[in-house]
């Protein structure tokens, strides 16, 4: 009997040996199945998200509107009064010790800048410089040994390559400090847009992905797959104001050389050689987007007209980028730098003539100065002058009158629309009005206009 009452419980412990061990295995294997599984989900994508994403923040600004009296306070008196309103964006540390870049029109008109890192650490944050024609801003901030992203190369893009958009769309309304991450590959390169955009303005020479880009994602980084920064997130472009996907990116490379002008100078230098452009009142527009730039004039002393460029040559190539249009030659312009000397190629009649220009700083003395709202009469663009003129455009001011001097200095003509001034989409008279006062102090302006069904541009400076 107790022989037996011992097999029984060497039995026992035999089978409970057996399941712990079976229990072992198993665990072992769920935690190599787990570890499996774990690695098949890691991919190029995680990989450059796990790289970039502690050096994206969120940018938060405060600005200070002036807003119309209470009607019935009006009605005893009362004056317009200020309310402060709060704006988001995104950006991403470039420089451990503080340099952070994001968009212009993210801290445009910002009373106060502050930036959040995605662990919630909040820091107050200075405007370095800010260049409102290529969208691009340099914050400040006093902190040291930051998570920096690194930056890539925007000039040996693939189309079809993976795109990476980080930021925070919709700010906090998405209940905490995390970046977002969408993906999708690069659509094209070389973009022109000028239109319907987050930032308004005129975009050019920008990289086009489908990743979406929505409010809230200005200024974060659009990432490669190998974690590297290829160009800064600007704009969306749709109807309803929401990633369809068509967004845009500035490229790095562009990105890098205003960061390096802004920090060491607090503004950026402008290319200039000394020419300007025409739009052809007639022909076809589609013609106009692979016909070259047509040079109208050459200011004299310039670089242009040390190099041999001549009114009615049409610049086709400039250095490695083929110049299909003006907005393809002012392109070429955002990237190069004072002092470079860059080979261009015109066509002047018949033939193709090789000339090297050496690039200038836009000298403010050479450049056009004009009293624009007393030289020039505009009226807002209605259905009924788009129909009669055949104007393409559906907003606009309409130029009535324009002064002898503005018509030779700007190529401005009664019967042109003024779309866009710098980074400010026209809809109306007032508007123009309103942007030409906003930006006369502020430098150089660019103003885009539609002819003949084609859109030119022209830059002054207001005195």
């Amino acid at each position: 009997m107790l022989a037996t009452l011992a097999a029984a419980a060497a039995c026992q412990r035999s089978e409970s040996g057996s399941a712990e061990r079976g229990t072992a295995h198993a665990a072992q294997t769920g935690q190599a199945s787990s570890r499996a599984v774990d690695a098949s989900r890691r991919t190029a994508i995680t990989q450059a998200v796990e790289r970039i994403a502690p050096a994206v923040v969120t940018v938060q600004t405060e600005t200070v509107q002036r807003v119309a009296v209470d009607p019935f306070e009006q009605f005893f008196g009362g004056r317009s009064g200020e309310r402060t309103a709060a704006g988001i964006g995104s950006g991403f540390v470039t420089r451990p010790d503080g340099i952070i870049v994001t968009n212009a029109h993210v801290v445009a008109g910002a009373t106060k800048v502050s930036v959040m890192f995605r662990d919630g650490t909040n820091y107050p944050a200075t405007v370095v410089g800010a260049d409102e024609l290529n969208d691009l801003a340099v914050l400040r901030i006093q902190a040291k040994s930051l998570p920096v992203a690194q930056l890539g190369s925007s000039d040996d893009l693939m189309v079809g390559e993976w795109a990476i958009a980080i930021g925070n769309p919709y700010g906090f309304l998405l209940g905490n400090t995390e970046p977002s991450v969408t993906a999708g590959v690069i659509s094209a390169t070389g973009r022109n847009l000028v239109g319907r955009a987050e930032g308004g303005g005129a975009y050019l020479d920008m990289i086009q992905t489908d990743a979406s880009i929505n409010p809230g994602n200005s200024g974060g980084p659009l990432v490669n797959a190998a974690g590297e920064v290829i160009g800064v997130n600007s704009s969306i472009y749709s109807p309803s104001g929401g990633s369809v996907g068509l967004g845009f990116a500035i490229p790095i490379n562009r990105v890098k050389r205003i960061t390096e002008d802004l920090l060491a100078h607090g503004e950026v230098r402008r290319p200039w050689i000394g020419v300007k452009l025409q739009a052809s009142d007639d022909g076809n527009p589609r013609e106009g987007l692979t016909s070259g730039a047509v040079v109208r004039a050459v200011t004299p002393g310039s670089p242009a007209a040390s190099a041999g460029v001549q009114a009615g040559d049409v610049i086709v190539r400039a250095g490695t980028r083929r110049v299909r249009n003006q907005f393809d030659w002012d392109a070429e312009l955002l990237d190069l730098r004072v002092g470079e000397r860059v080979p261009i190629v015109v066509r002047r009649g018949s033939r193709e003539v090789p000339l090297t220009v050496t690039i200038a700083d836009l000298p403010e003395v050479g450049a056009p100065k004009v009293q624009v709202l007393r030289e020039l009469e505009v009226t807002t663009l209605s259905p009924t002058i788009r129909a009669e003129r055949g104007i393409r455009s559906s907003q606009g001011a309409y130029v009535l009158r324009a002064s002898d001097r503005v018509s030779d200095a700007l190529g401005i003509q009664p019967g042109d629309v003024i779309v866009q001034i710098n980074r400010t989409r026209i809809a109306s008279a007032a508007d123009a009005a309103r942007a030409l006062d906003y930006y006369g102090d502020r430098g150089p302006i660019r103003m885009i206009l539609e002819r003949g069904g084609r859109l030119y541009s022209t830059d002054f400076v207001i005195r």
